[in-house]
């Protein structure tokens, strides 16, 4: 920064002066009792120049140094003026930092998913070449694909997840119409493992986009399936509430520990249950929250080791506290 640049922003401080002087030097020419002098008049306004390009200087440095000192942390109490700067500069700072972490956040995220995708659609396909090579029978061949359909639907979803608002309608859905249909999709796995459903006789309408509901029903179906032994039991039904109307998937399966249930809608969290049994992404689940939490639903989950496992996805009212408290944050 040039001194005379810096004038120019300190120009109000120079008229300031001059009104300042202009005003007393009228007084004193215009009082009959004072002798008024041109020389006197002059040597007063030397004087008072002299102060003010002192102050000038002394400003000019201060921001000379600010600028110079904008990179430290710790630096001398400056002017008013460089002490908003810096912490203007710091806030911005932070920002920009918060905001690459969180976009290097998402980087991690998504390469880990596609890492973790690869690497679980392998075996399926693996499956099918050995099929390919020996008499296995229809069942197994279908159940792999149905595994290799479910995970390219979960990759899918996956990443249209950020553009969500670009690809959604909401309107009333017929909630126990795309369950049936959901259960439609997976009937053979239903007979072949013997599993018993028990459907809703009451039909239920919400306000929800019907394309991603059927998909996060699908996502809570299918892991009640994957956990469920054979000749066990899933039970469908609903419930309604002056808060909220609710969708309930209940079966007997193996269940879910304490320790890992308030993990499960984590990204990529597979728990001992996915290890013990089968290979899991850890998606499912989450990827089933977080488009529920987008259409203003939420997903719920008690279970009891060896007993059930209960999921409700609640499709709040207006007045529903949890759905208030979903807003604030946001």
């Amino acid at each position: 920064m040039t001194f005379f640049r810096f004038l120019r922003y300190e120009k109000s401080y120079i008229c300031v002066y001059l009104i300042g002087f202009m005003l007393m030097a009228t007084v004193f020419f215009l009082d009959v009792n004072i002798n008024f002098t041109w020389g006197t008049f002059l040597y007063a306004f030397a004087l008072c120049t002299i102060v003010l390009i002192g102050f000038l200087v002394f400003r000019y440095q201060q921001n000379v140094r600010a600028i110079h000192n904008i990179d430290h942390e710790a630096f001398d109490r400056l002017s008013l003026e460089a002490e908003q700067m810096q912490q203007l500069m710091d806030e911005m700072r932070k920002e920009h930092i918060r905001e690459m972490n969180a976009v290097q956040e998402k980087q991690k995220e998504h390469y880990d998913f596609i890492v973790s995708w690869f690497h679980e659609i392998k075996t399926p396909i693996a499956v099918l070449h050995l099929i390919q090579q020996t008499d296995i029978d229809a069942n197994s061949l279908r159940e792999e694909i149905e595994k290799i359909e479910n995970y390219v639907d979960q990759a899918l979803y996956y990443a249209k997840l950020d553009s969500f608002n670009q690809d959604y309608s909401i309107g009333s859905c017929d909630m126990i119409g795309i369950v049936k249909d959901t259960v439609r999709d997976h009937s053979k796995t239903f007979i072949s493992k013997k599993v018993r459903i028990l459907l809703p006789s009451e039909s239920m309408s919400v306000q929800s986009d019907s394309k991603w509901l059927k998909f996060i029903v699908n996502q809570l179906l299918t892991n009640s399936l994957k956990y469920t032994d054979n000749s066990g039991e899933i039970l469908i039904g609903t419930n309604e509430t002056p808060q909220e109307k609710q969708l309930i998937i209940r079966d007997n399966g193996i269940g879910i520990t304490p320790q890992e249930l308030p993990r499960i809608f984590n990204r990529g969290f597979t728990g001992e249950t996915g290890r013990t049994y089968s290979k899991s992404t850890g998606m499912g689940l989450y990827l089933a929250q977080q488009l529920s939490n987008k259409l203003g639903h939420y997903i719920t989950c008690t279970s009891e080791v060896s007993s059930y496992t209960e999921f409700i996805i609640h499709f709040p009212k207006d007045d529903d506290p949890f759905l208030f408290m979903n807003k604030e944050k946001q």
